[in-house]
């Protein structure tokens, strides 16, 4: 297998029989390493516990709670720079064209870029693209603080130990998700 095949390889998306059971192997490697916190969402805790933070809710030990996940972290920001930067395929996303049909009745367009155009600097200006990130970000944010973890502590972390908790924390994010697919969404477009 030549340098060029590999690097073809690795722009493509990975199937779901190798992702998976790489994500699934999280689990028991985290367990083995005696940490069975998992997630991003605590992570802003830790950052503000690492740069002193005088509040009591930041005053604990976080080299020793919050260093795995700090690490976990830069390694999402690393791996999402090296995919999307050096191994980005130089193709434009190929999207269905149902899912084109159906995002252009909401006046939503794609042209090959990773995410709709109104999740862009200019969307931001817009009204819809700002009741969608601003907006957004206040309820993921507010969710995630409510749930205690985010979709891949429950999910992942969570469920593999058997939380009930992590159970209904993901059947909510799964009923979020379809109540925002469904009616949310085509509510804010019609605007």
């Amino acid at each position: 297998m030549n340098a060029m095949s590999v690097l073809h390889y690795l722009q493509e998306p990975w199937p779901w029989y190798i992702a998976g059971p790489l994500i699934g192997l999280t689990v028991p490697l985290l367990l083995l390493l005696g940490n069975k916190d998992f997630g991003v969402s605590s992570n802003l805790r830790h950052m503000c516990s690492a740069l002193g933070s005088k509040a009591r809710f930041f005053s604990y030990d976080w080299r020793k709670e919050g260093a795995w996940n700090l690490l976990f972290f830069l390694g999402i920001c690393l791996g999402a720079f090296v995919a999307g930067v050096l191994l980005a395929n130089p193709e434009g996303l190929s999207v269905a064209q149902s899912t084109t049909q159906s995002l252009s009745t909401l006046g939503i367009t794609t042209n090959g870029h990773l995410a709709p155009d109104i999740f862009s600097w200019a969307g931001l200006f817009s009204l819809k693209g700002l009741l969608l990130m601003i907006g957004g970000g206040l309820l993921i944010g507010f969710g995630t603080a409510y749930a205690g973890g985010c979709t891949s502590g429950h999910s992942i972390l969570g469920l593999a130990n058997f939380q009930l908790p992590s159970l209904v924390a993901t059947l909510g994010f799964f009923i979020g998700g379809l109540v925002s697919t469904h009616f949310l969404l085509p509510f804010i477009f019609k605007l």
